[in-house]
């Protein structure tokens, strides 16, 4: 994808899952890249199996709960390349189990990671974009950012945070223009589940049935930089689970009803 050439794109989560989909198919787009995650060795090998130039490709360790680290390490991701285009704000974990059962420091957890960290490292990056007046934020969020699930209130509500945040950050940032894009996947078939958090924080452990026969993460990455280089401000992936934001929005009640018997783990 031309669009993607050149472009200096930072991308969180980059050492698995849908990051790690992301990393490939912008480095075959000729994409100019920082990877970032907690686990560097990972990351080394994403980068390795990436496509072209490994000098066009940059590692960059990072632990979205460490944000008092976010100023430096915004500017040696700038520094990398020079400055940057993109901002990939994938990074996060899931959660398994029922509300009643889940320990708020769990529920603070959720938040700490996918929300404020998301936030914080934004913010962190955005006096780079308003003083060169451009810019690209995508936030990888999730279909439970758009409505709940069971064994997900948690994991939920911090992405039902994101849009709220984002949604008004693109309000106030027209003039620039800065672009921000929501990509909201469903079932994808990555270890999200595997390394979900349960009632006590411990991972889950195993995949769940959803994730199993959800959609390649290699074709959800395709349809989230056709979504980014369209700018389009938000995006859906996945199967049949899609529909549940038409039925959410347009038949409530009758979602609450598919919802409940939904399998979902």
């Amino acid at each position: 994808m031309s669009h993607f050439r050149d472009k200096i794109v930072w991308i969180t989560g980059a050492s698995g899952g849908i990051g790690e989909a992301l990393a490939y198919r912008f480095a075959s787009a000729g994409a100019k890249l920082i990877l970032s995650a907690r686990r560097e060795k990972e990351l080394q090998r994403v980068k390795d199996a990436c496509e072209g130039d490994g000098e066009n490709i940059a590692i960059l360790p990072l632990d979205l709960e460490a944000t008092s680290s976010f100023s430096s390490k915004t500017q040696a991701a700038i520094e990398a390349f020079g400055h940057l285009d993109i901002l990939i704000n994938n990074g996060g974990i899931s959660q398994r189990s029922l509300a009643s059962e889940t320990s708020l420091e769990v529920d603070r957890r959720l938040m700490e990671i996918n929300y404020f960290g998301t936030v914080a490292l934004t913010k962190a990056l955005l006096p780079h974009f308003t003083s060169r007046g451009q810019g690209h934020i995508a936030v990888v969020s999730s279909l439970v950012g758009k409505f709940g699930t069971p064994y997900r209130s948690a994991y939920a509500a911090s992405k039902h945070a994101l849009h709220g945040f984002f949604d008004s950050l693109r309000a106030e940032l027209y003039k620039y223009p800065i672009h921000i894009t929501m990509l909201c996947p469903g079932f994808i078939h990555t270890q999200v589940s595997v390394n979900a958090l349960t009632a006590d924080g411990s991972p889950l452990g195993e995949m769940d049935d959803a994730q199993q026969q959800g959609m390649d993460p290699d074709t959800c990455a395709r349809q989230m930089l056709a979504a980014i280089a369209s700018k389009k401000e938000e995006a859906y992936m996945g199967g049949k689970e899609k529909y549940g934001v038409l039925v959410k929005r347009f038949i409530p009640r009758l979602f609450s009803r598919i919802v409940r018997k939904t399998k979902v783990r």
